[in-house]
């Protein structure tokens, strides 16, 4: 029992969690490659970007645009071989960040390293411990019951998102319906219109 307890816990950690991802990105010559997340409100994130310098490139650099579910801008740099963006999410939904070689660069691919941390992996445990004085199984409790709660949170997103899709699907399905009796309706009536047409023509020609 308590294996499986520790397997689920597994599962919900890693599908749940907020985590943080390392990314190596290869941007071409000419276009743009972008990483989106999908992000609650109220998360932290914190992010490190660097190009990877080769033998065949010099000195290459990049633009970074950061931005929300919303279009604003949140974090744009050019013209740079290295920054970071940190930020506290204020909208719920896919965050992008976007990155391009600038174009006066005359160099091929360009290699960028992108650490992107997130919720509980973008909080600083070290400052915790140090203000909080606290250390070994106490910090690795706090630890344990700021990824509970971070879960908790998710989940709680993503029913409210199952609650709005649903009733997004209902409205369509209600519509739908709609559109199809109307049709029908609209069917029905132009073929009545039609017999009676005929009848009167048929009529007027002495037909019946």
């Amino acid at each position: 029992m308590g294996k499986r307890l520790f397997l689920l816990f597994l599962f919900f950690s890693s599908n749940l969690l907020p985590s943080a991802l390392a990314i190596w990105l290869t941007l071409p010559v000419s276009g743009t490659k972008c990483v989106s997340e999908e992000i609650q409100n109220n998360v932290v994130v914190l992010a490190d970007y660097v190009v990877v310098p080769d033998e065949h490139s010099h000195n290459p650099t990049i633009a970074v645009k950061v931005t929300s579910p919303y279009g604003n801008n949140i974090h744009l740099n050019e013209n740079t071989t290295h920054g970071n963006f940190a930020f506290t999410t204020q909208e719920a939904g896919n965050y992008l960040a976007c990155f391009w070689v600038d174009s006066h660069n005359q160099g091929g691919e360009v290699n960028v390293n992108l650490d992107w941390k997130i919720g509980i992996a973008a909080k600083d445990w070290d400052s915790v411990a140090r203000k909080e004085k606290i250390e070994g199984v106490e910090l690795e409790l706090r630890k344990l019951e700021g990824a509970v709660e971070a879960i908790h949170e998710n989940l709680l997103y993503l029913k409210g998102r199952e609650a709005e899709m649903r009733t997004v699907n209902e409205k369509t399905n209600s519509r739908v319906a709609w559109f199809s009796i109307m049709s029908l309706g609209i069917c029905i009536a132009v073929s009545g219109l039609q017999l009676w047409y005929l009848k009167r023509f048929f009529q007027k020609k002495k037909l019946i």
